[in-house]
């Protein structure tokens, strides 16, 4: 019998640990010094050479504990969370976000530096389109309508950009069978940069397993919508 897809994982090493999330963070760090730092070749060259030396020892000296590599599969959506592309306390690529649940409404503020950058000065459009589906769905799971995204509508309004105080808001609208909708807004102080509509599905405990479950083969492709 195939495990209940909610049910967390007892046995699998806890990923959001301090020493993870300052290691996260200074990752983070070194993806903007990568990106903006003006300096020489022998610089450059040594915390390469430093950098790779970081990473050898920490894969010689422990094991896999990420999903897909390892066979492990996520359990709860708290398993998730600090690997969250958008906000995850332990994912090296997402922002620096802090955010709360606010009558029903997610609420998040953050900057967003030179790793997110598409135009110059300014947030690349499709991180703007992670950031909602991401921001959508956190708010559909703290309201209990978790979904699958099935279309994403964003319209852009202004460019928004870097380095700049960002208000990201998500709420869920209305529900009808397995049909799930959810709005949201991207703000730099009181310039509304970007807003979204998206439409998700609550797959089902079967579809969830087919697709998250402990299973060999991986499921054929599937229209989600109802």
């Amino acid at each position: 019998m195939s495990p209940d897809p909610d049910a967390h994982d007892p046995t699998a090493p806890a990923l959001l640990t301090p020493g993870r999330e300052q290691l996260a963070a200074a990752t983070r760090d070194l993806l903007d010094a990568v990106l903006s730092v003006e300096t020489d070749e022998a610089a450059l060259t040594g915390a390469a050479r430093a950098t790779e030396a970081v990473v050898a020892d920490l894969r010689n000296g422990g094991r896999s504990v990420a999903s897909w590599a390892s066979g492990r599969r996520e359990r709860n959506h708290a398993d998730y969370l600090p690997r969250s592309p958008l906000f995850g306390a332990v994912h090296p690529g997402a922002g620096r976000w802090t955010w709360d649940i606010q009558d029903g409404r997610l609420v998040a503020h953050g900057t967003l530096g030179v790793a997110f950058e598409g135009p110059p000065g300014y947030v690349h459009g499709g991180q703007v389109a992670l950031m909602f589906d991401e921001a959508l769905g956190v708010a559909n799971v703290a309201g209990g309508h978790a979904g699958m995204t099935a279309r994403l509508s964003i319209r852009y309004r202004r460019p928004t950009p870097l380095r700049t105080e960002l208000r990201l808001e998500a709420w869920t609208v209305g529900r009808q069978g397995r049909r799930i909708t959810t709005v949201g807004t991207l703000h730099a102080g009181e310039t509304l940069c970007a807003e979204a509509e998206g439409l998700f599905v609550d797959i089902g405990t079967d579809r969830a397993l087919e697709y998250f479950g402990e299973r060999r083969t991986a499921p054929d492709p599937v229209d989600p919508l109802p």
